[in-house]
């Protein structure tokens, strides 16, 4: 685990802003077995365990690109990415979901705390994407914790429609 005492109060903040959103998702899945995990309790195809993994995929993925620019960020999903991204697949449980995140937070708490920050990449082509557009090590951080953030509000949304229970309130 990354020690912010001895960072830039730029990287601590950042740091700290990221287990802070990533605790909000963490707790959404709290006490849930593997089943309740994958519940779809609303009309979206969304479902606790698979928006954990998402979330882990999609920060590493924007952590390769801030390492490598856009082709390190490429990955062959294949014809069942949906499936084996946004659901539990065999050998998977929640708890080892958890962990996988648990080392991709880990690596991007060290990456935030020694990447050049203003280190750019142009972004991948894409058309969501502004053509040629180029991101700082600094603006994917800050994207990952919006991601983080947003859903973490799915997952608070999912987790009341479970059981009720809510992460602040």
């Amino acid at each position: 685990m990354t020690d912010t005492t001895t960072l830039t109060r730029e990287r601590a903040d950042l740091i700290e802003s990221l287990r802070r959103h990533r605790g909000f998702l963490r707790f959404t899945v709290r006490g849930l077995t593997d089943e309740q995990a994958q519940l779809r309790p609303t009309v979206s195809a969304l479902n606790l365990a698979g928006l954990i993994k998402h979330v882990a995929a999609t920060e590493a993925g924007w952590v390769r690109f801030a390492e490598g620019g856009a082709e390190a960020m490429r990955r062959n999903w294949g014809p069942d990415a949906w499936t084996r991204h946004w659901h539990l697949q065999e050998g998977e449980t929640l708890e080892s979901v958890l962990a996988d995140y648990e080392q991709v937070a880990a690596h991007t708490d060290e990456r935030v705390a020694t990447l050049d920050l203003d280190a750019d990449h142009a972004l991948p082509e894409a058309p969501w994407f502004e053509p040629g557009a180029r991101w700082s090590a600094r603006r994917v951080f800050l994207h990952i914790i919006a991601e983080t953030s947003q859903h973490a509000g799915h997952a608070d949304i999912l987790r009341e429609s479970i059981d009720g229970q809510k992460t602040m309130g």
